[in-house]
């Protein structure tokens, strides 16, 4: 047998990168009818049509019409990845992700109407709302347990869950306010916000 990958995993990568391919033209195909049309008309079969594929396609790749959407917004919102090494001061750890948060604004600012939609879907849809709680819990146990993983739990302000739900807050935040008026709100006014917060640790 010849070295290197082999028949039946050629076959796995590119059931793979099929998949992902399809998944990726579903959601541009309902981001898409999204901006044209709004949340409501967005149904499966509608953003299947767009997408030139079956509804089948879509439950190939989504439990859900909500599942879709969640998907949606995690693909397209720049995520936030602060660079921060074990043993870091609390200090250290806000000023990466007041760096982060800098950093992602370009990227975001070509979805925000996107993301702002979204959430206006969802806080009026009560299914849509308890999947982005769903989510939003995940991902702040994820933060909460990255927070323990770097900072010493005796140098931050608050519990870390509590903090975690702060930060995010934060961030979401000062980046739609940025996006809105960005002559209020400069990189030195984010620094500055969690350099305040860094602060209060100290206290």
């Amino acid at each position: 047998m010849k070295e290197g990958i082999g028949k039946s995993d050629q076959v796995s990568k590119a059931k793979g990168d099929k998949r992902e391919r399809t998944r990726a033209t579903l959601l541009e195909a309902a981001r898409q009818l999204i901006r044209e049309k709004g949340h409501e008309a967005a149904t499966l079969e509608a953003i299947a049509e767009r997408a030139g594929m079956t509804t089948g396609a879509i439950y190939g790749n989504f439990k859900n019409r909500e599942d879709l959407f969640i998907a949606l917004a995690q693909a397209y919102w720049a995520p936030i990845k602060p660079r921060v090494k074990v043993g870091a001061s609390f200090a250290d750890v806000m000023r990466a992700i007041a760096d982060a948060t800098i950093a992602a604004l370009a990227d975001r600012q070509s979805v925000a109407i996107g993301r702002l939609t979204g959430m206006a879907y969802a806080i009026g849809n009560e299914e849509m709302r308890q999947r982005v709680l769903g989510v939003t819990r995940d991902s702040y146990a994820f933060g909460e347990a990255w927070l323990a993983s770097v900072v010493p739990p005796d140098e931050i302000p608050m519990p870390a869950a509590q903090l975690v739900c702060v930060v995010h807050s934060m961030i979401e935040g000062l980046t739609f306010q940025r996006l809105l008026t960005p002559e209020l709100i400069s990189d030195e006014v984010i620094r500055a916000a969690f350099a305040a917060l860094a602060r209060t640790s100290s206290v």
